[in-house]
C-alpha cells in the first residue's frame, strides 16, 4: 500500500512512518521541513494549507493520514481549520485518515472539553479539533476517518493491542505507538469509513 503521512516528523507521525514501514507500507513522509524520518520510502517538503499539493499527495496515494496539529504557541488556529475547509471543499479522491483530539470525545453527550476540570491549556486546541470532527461528519463525497486518542497519550510501549471506542473515552491513556498501531490497522482493514473512532490501552 502507498501511504502518505502529513507531519511525518511529529510525536504521531513518525510513529505512523515507523508502523507501516515495519509492515512493508511504501511510505511518503511529508512535513514543512521535508525532513528526513526512520522507514519513509520518501520525503516531502508539504504545507498542510497547500490544498493543491494535499489533494495531489491523497491522489496518488492508497491511504493518507494528516497528523498535523494547530499552532500551539498562542497563535491563531483559523490557518488550520480553513486548511480542513479547504480540503474539505476540494474533496479529493483517496481514503484519508485524521488524527484528531481527545476533547472532542463525549459523556453523556458531553464534550470533554465542555466537562468541568478540563485543562484550560488544552481548551483551543480541543476546540479547533472539535470544529475539525464536525467539517467533516458534514462533508460529503470524501473518504475520511477521524482517530482521536484516549486523554492521555504519550510515548511509550508498542504493544500492538488496544481497545476500541466510537464517541464515548475508552480508557484514560495510550501510548504513541499503539495509537500509530491502530492508524495503521485501520488504514489496512477500514471499519470506520466516515465516522471517528477512538483507543486506549
Amino acid at each position: 500500500m502507498k501511504i502518505t503521512v502529513i507531519g511525518a516528523t511529529g510525536m504521531i507521525g513518525s510513529r505512523v512512518v515507523a508502523e507501516a514501514a515495519r509492515r512493508g507500507h511504501e511510505v511518503t513522509a511529508a512535513s514543512r521541513s521535508g525532513a528526513s524520518t526512520e522507514g519513509a520510502s520518501g520525503t516531502k517538503s508539504m504545507e498542510l494549507g497547500d490544498t493543491a499539493a494535499v489533494a495531489a499527495a491523497m491522489s496518488a496515494a492508497d491511504a493518507t493520514v494528516i497528523s498535523v496539529p494547530p499552532d500551539r504557541g498562542g497563535g491563531s488556529h483559523e490557518p488550520t481549520l480553513k486548511a480542513h475547509r479547504d480540503l474539505i471543499a476540494a474533496h479529493p479522491p483517496g481514503r484519508l485518515l485524521v488524527v484528531g483530539g481527545a476533547g472532542s470525545l463525549e459523556i453523556d453527550g458531553v464534550r470533554l472539553k465542555d466537562t468541568p476540570g478540563f485543562p484550560p491549556a488544552y481548551y483551543n486546541e480541543a476546540d479547533t479539533f472539535s470544529t475539525i470532527l464536525d467539517l467533516y461528519r458534514d462533508s460529503r463525497g470524501l473518504d475520511w476517518t477521524m482517530l482521536s486518542p484516549a486523554p492521555v497519550i504519550a510515548p511509550g510501549e508498542r504493544t500492538g493491542t488496544y481497545r476500541v471506542g466510537t464517541d464515548n473515552p475508552i480508557g484514560d491513556t495510550v501510548s504513541a505507538e499503539d495509537f500509530a498501531v491502530a492508524i495503521v490497522d485501520e488504514l489496512e482493514h477500514p471499519k470506520h469509513a466516515g465516522a471517528r473512532f477512538t483507543v486506549a490501552n
